[in-house]
């Protein structure tokens, strides 16, 4: 069994290799030897950029500006659903959850 290290690279080197390819005379494949990436990673960067602009290779643990609004709704909508059930099912139950809530006036 091998291990593989998967590669990182940086957005600057994505988009200059981009740039490598459209510049050049050379094909896809040339390119991605000559830069020593895997094969058809190229054409995943140059994809990526063609639909993200600006936004595309956000780096490692960077969310686009959609991404990150897309999380925070989700995060929100969790919390929203979860005020809304705990009074009908902790109520039941006498839960210390439920009690909190309903003697904290200030939420």
């Amino acid at each position: 069994m091998t291990n593989k290290v998967k590669k990182s690279y940086t957005r600057e080197f994505k988009l200059e290799a981009i740039q490598l390819y459209e510049t050049s005379e050379k094909t896809m494949a040339e390119v991605e030897i000559e830069l020593g990436i895997a094969p058809s990673l190229l054409a995943k960067w140059r994809r990526q950029d063609g639909q993200a602009g600006q936004e595309a290779f956000p780096g490692n643990g960077n969310l686009t500006a959609s991404e990150a609004e897309l999380a925070h709704l989700r995060r929100e909508n969790l919390i929203l659903r979860q005020e809304r059930d705990i009074p009908s099912t902790a109520l039941r139950a006498g839960s210390k959850k439920a009690v909190g809530l309903f003697s904290n006036p200030s939420r």
